[in-house]
Order: structure tokens, then sequence, then C-alpha cells
């Protein structure tokens, strides 16, 4: 199943919240992506429903699921690599970041692959 670049997006900004900080909330990821509550409240539900995350009923903690951390692993992958390569080429780092959120989603696998190893090589 493919996803939406917007679904891939939340998924990925979950799990870097979750490298910066024991547990996430919604509130960290409207604050982290500058959406509304509203807009992040309904792409929170339309995640759940698809099974990508949890959310801890206690606490409003929110998890990713198996299927959901490899979805976000592998779009973060591709956006740490393409950034990285950006910026070795002589990008500037802001212009790159962006550059590299928009290519994350759309690149084949084939072409990722073949970035993928030069990153490789220079790192």
């Amino acid at each position: 199943m493919t996803y939406t670049e917007s679904k891939e997006d939340y998924l990925e900004r979950i799990l870097m919240l979750k490298e910066e900080m024991p547990h996430v909330r919604a509130i960290d990821i409207v604050n982290s992506m500058g959406f509304s509550k509203p807009s992040v409240s309904i792409a929170i539900k339309k995640l759940k429903d698809l099974n990508l995350i949890t959310i801890e009923p206690r606490t409003n903690y929110i998890d990713l699921t198996v299927e959901g951390e490899k979805i976000a692993a592998n779009v973060y992958r591709r956006h740490k690599v393409i950034s990285k390569l950006l910026i070795h080429l002589g990008v500037d780092e802001k212009i790159a970041l962006e550059d590299a959120c928009k290519i994350e989603h759309d690149i084949s696998p084939e072409t990722f692959s073949q970035l993928e190893k030069a990153y490789n090589e220079i790192s």
C-alpha cells in the first residue's frame, strides 16, 4: 500500500520526535510542524485508523506500530541521504533540507539506491 506524502511526513516527524524525547504527544507534533491542532488531530486519527500509530488511552502518548515505524524509517533514511548529498554538492543546508523533503517522497527505489551508493562512498 502506498501512503500520501502528508502521512509519510507525519510518521517521519513522530520518529524524529521519538529520537528527541521519551514520549510524543499531539501537541509536540503541532509545535514541531507548525500545523494547527485540528489539522494534527485529523491526521493522527487517520494514522490510527490505518494502524500506523497507537495512542495510549490514559496518557495520549503516540507510538508507531511496526508498519508505521517501517514507513517512517524508510522516509527518514531517504531524507538524510538526499539532504547530506545535496549539502556535499554545495547546496545551502536550509535549501538542501527543504529540497530533500520534496524529493524523498517521489524518488524511485532505483534512483535512491544509486544515490545511497554515492552517499556511502563519500561518507
